[in-house]
């Protein structure tokens, strides 16, 4: 069963999708570009072993929109208040939701009960740019604001079916253009290796191993900033790993205990 609501934290309004289970509390922080709902078909498989709360990102979906300050600081700021409303959640985060979860990890351990960083760029501060360029967000936002259809975001993510493309096109209007120009903006000023040491709850790096974002040597860096982090990596799956390889992604964090 799944179902939307409402949490005010943090000062503002944040829209969940709640896919029950019956394990421990899940807060799901999709990436940069991905309202709650396009993480549906994922979630409905996570509830089978945790009790799994999706969010819409602030500027994003549901959540809240419009004049508000959207750094990592921010983002991480309203998952901490969220997992303080909650029951020590395990926080799972995708892409900007993984670099999201470190920093509220990093922040506020004890309101965690563990953290699953699903491909989180490692670009910042004199660090090599994040693999995908600024036009792939921009120029699709553009388009899905004036209104497109799935056959218009195949040619954005060819790789996707046909429903996955349709929910895309129904919702990405919905992400906020500022939002997404200060996240992508910080993927490259924000140093998230700072906060890596300070994740004190079991933690686990779950890497597309067919996409470029985290590679051979940025696994070893962070593996020697935090040698308790268990590593998964997905073989051949794209940086949207569970569109690309589900069962894979599954694989890679169905078993994580905190």
């Amino acid at each position: 069963m799944a179902y939307g609501y409402n949490i005010r934290a943090n000062g503002i309004r944040n829209h969940l999708i709640r896919y029950e289970g019956k394990g421990p509390q899940m807060l799901l922080i999709p990436g940069i570009t991905s309202p709650a709902i396009t993480w549906g078909f994922v979630a409905e498989r996570l509830a089978e072993a945790f009790d799994v709360h999706v969010l819409d990102v602030r500027g994003r979906g549901l959540s809240e929109t419009g004049d508000l300050d959207y750094t990592l600081d921010a983002m991480a700021a309203d998952a901490v208040a969220l997992a303080e409303q909650m029951d020590r959640p395990i926080v799972l985060g995708h892409s900007m939701g993984a670099r999201t979860a470190i920093r509220a990890v990093a922040t506020k351990p004890e309101v965690f009960k563990g953290a699953i960083l699903v491909d989180p760029p490692v670009s910042g501060p004199n660090r090599r740019p994040y693999p995908s360029p600024w036009a792939w967000y921009g120029d699709s936002i553009k388009m899905a604001v004036k209104g497109c259809s799935a056959e218009d975001m195949k040619a954005y993510c060819p790789a996707w079916t046909d429903e996955q493309c349709a929910l895309r096109a129904e919702w990405l209007h919905t992400c906020h253009w500022g939002a997404i120009r200060t996240a992508y903006d910080g993927f490259h000023t924000d140093d998230i290796h700072a906060d890596v040491p300070k994740l004190t709850v079991p933690t686990r790096l779950v890497i597309a191993g067919g996409a470029p974002v985290i590679q051979d040597e940025d696994e070893a860096e962070l593996k020697a900033l935090l040698p308790s982090m268990e590593v998964r990596t997905v073989e051949g799956a794209g940086h949207m790993i569970p569109w690309d390889d589900l069962e894979g992604f599954l694989e890679a964090v169905m078993d994580f205990k905190a």
